[in-house]
């Protein structure tokens, strides 16, 4: 008896767990509630003071001021047009632009934070960066003539940057603009969506992505190499300014990679310093020569040495196409004392990045001689390397000695930099458009400031660079003020009125900052600071 009851049990648990699951189906499905109603939105204009308090700390700053998100996606444009432009012309890509690019509702999150101490001139921060946001961006690629639409989704960034607040201003915001770099190649973890499936899903492509964008934004960004984003227009602070001279003589290189078809390369280099948007200099080029010898020598203008880095980059020289790249090297000028002449032996790298496995590759050595020369003014304030201010009196007897000569050898001798500063001009109009812009004139060399388009009262702040030999004394500066016409027209160009100033007097007071009357203009003036430094 007890078997058979048990059998049954058995047999009823088997049967009415179905049966019950399927009554209760059919009992939620039928009979529904019907006092369930649609969520009311209400516009936050309606809402009162109370709930837009208990709302403000769950929006993103971006939301809250549209100034901002439209302030970050114009630095991202900025920061993926040379990206972009690497792919132009490849692949049959004729253009790649973004459609949409709004930053979402979800802020980031700061999980750490690194703060140095430094000098009174900047403040170093690093934080750790995460977010796991839902933007809106959207790319356009026109393939031949295909136009391929491809959606971001689900991005996530893991980034750890070094962020430098510099230099410290006594007006707010307190600094004058910021620097950022990447201490190491950022985690950027996303999905694409094309032609209505997520691509990243292709097995292999994912790590490709990956290790593209990494190396990518290593080259722009990863450190030293800097991104600086301006705050304080260069109305509202005395920007920084030159504190004397680099010498540098690129002397020889040696066991450099093969690149040409023969086996040889045709090796040049190139040579900047951070921090500046001044052109880079370059050597001649050695033809089919893997050991070649330049011995020659370049004058760049420093304005940090604390922290601005030389750059070296070796190219081979290619008459069709890009020129590839055989190897760099950087030279951080705080390992230099002034006026001592150092020379350096250095291993070119692929990139900067230590934990690259292409750098452990031999792309042999470079040979350059450097000797940082401080203006006789900022002499002072440098000695030993270049990695804080001198202690009192260790230019002591160096100052005593400059003291003994007379003011006027001290100015006059020897090589300098004259900089010029041109600030704006007023009352300037032109009879047939008024576009102005400023063309200064010295040596046969010519230098321009941009054009502002319809304005009397141009204001430029833009300043010039003229390294010389010995000082410019009874010689004169041509400046003019001019107008292009944006369409066409025969009177393509126009005078305003221009001004030849007198260098003597910059000369012996080492500085001027003046307005001068336009001639041929009626009533126009010009704002020019021209300043003489000595090294």
């Amino acid at each position: 008896m007890g078997f058979i009851g048990s059998f049954f049990g058995i047999i009823g648990f088997a049967f009415g767990i179905p049966i019950g699951l399927f009554l209760g189906f059919l009992l939620f499905i039928f009979f529904e509630p019907s006092d369930v109603k649609e969520p009311i939105v209400t516009p936050l204009y309606d809402l009162d003071s109370n709930s837009l308090y208990d709302l403000l700390p769950e929006i993103p700053l971006w939301v809250k001021s549209p100034d901002y998100e439209r302030a970050i996606c114009s630095t991202i444009r900025s920061m993926a047009a040379p990206i972009f432009a690497e792919y132009i012309g490849k692949f049959q890509i004729k253009s790649i632009e973004f459609e949409s690019l709004t930053l979402g509702t979800l802020p980031p999150t700061i999980h750490g934070i690194k703060v140095y101490d430094s000098n009174e001139k900047e403040l170093v921060i690093e934080p750790v960066v995460r977010w796991a946001g839902n933007p809106n961006i959207t790319l356009v690629l026109k393939l031949l003539s295909l136009r391929i639409t491809v959606q971001l989704v689900d991005l996530q960034i893991f980034a750890a940057p070094r962020v430098t607040l510099k230099p410290l201003v006594p007006s707010f915001p307190c600094f004058a603009s910021v620097v950022v770099s990447l201490m190491e190649k950022p985690h950027v973890d996303f999905g694409l969506k094309f032609l209505g499936g997520d691509i990243m899903a292709i097995p292999g492509l994912y790590r490709f992505v990956q290790e593209t964008i990494k190396r990518e934004v290593g080259k722009l960004y990863l450190w030293p190499l800097i991104l600086e984003i301006p705050i304080l227009d260069s109305t509202m602070l005395s920007m920084k300014k030159p504190v004397g001279i680099l010498h540098v003589t690129v002397i020889r290189a040696v066991n450099l990679l093969k690149m040409d078809f023969l086996g040889t390369s045709d090796p040049y280099v190139k040579l900047s310093l951070t921090g500046e948007k001044l052109p880079a200099k370059k050597t001649t080029v050695k033809m089919k020569n893997l050991n070649p010898e330049w011995n020659e020598e370049f004058k760049l203008i420093v304005k940090d040495p604390e922290s601005q880095v030389l750059q070296l980059l070796v190219y081979d020289w290619d008459k069709v196409g890009t020129h590839d790249k055989l190897g760099m090297q950087v030279v951080p000028l705080r390992l230099l004392s002034p006026h001592e002449t150092k020379e350096f032996t250095l291993d070119l790298l692929k990139n900067i990045n230590p934990n690259d496995p292409h750098n452990k590759k031999r792309r042999g050595q470079i040979f350059v001689e450097l000797t940082f020369k401080p203006f006789i003014e900022d002499i002072d304030r440098f000695s030993g390397p270049l990695d804080g201010y001198m202690k009192k009196g260790s230019m002591k007897g160096r100052k005593e000695s400059m003291r003994g000569k007379e003011q006027d050898d001290v100015v006059s001798d020897g090589p300098g930099v004259l900089l010029v500063t041109v600030r704006g001009a007023e009352d300037v109009e032109g009879k047939n458009h008024n576009n102005p812009y400023a063309l200064v004139l010295f040596r046969g060399e010519q230098k321009k400031t941009k054009m502002i388009r319809k304005n009397r009262d141009p204001s430029w702040n833009e300043e010039f660079q003229f390294m010389l030999e010995e000082a410019p004394i009874n010689q004169r500066i041509h400046i003019e003020v001019m107008s292009k016409r944006t369409g066409f027209s025969f009177r393509h160009k126009e005078s305003l009125g221009y001004v030849e100033i007198n260098l003597t007097d910059v000369v012996n007071n080492g500085r001027i900052n003046s307005k001068y009357n336009l001639i041929d203009s009626k009533n126009g003036v010009i704002h020019i600071e021209i300043q003489w430094n000595t090294i």
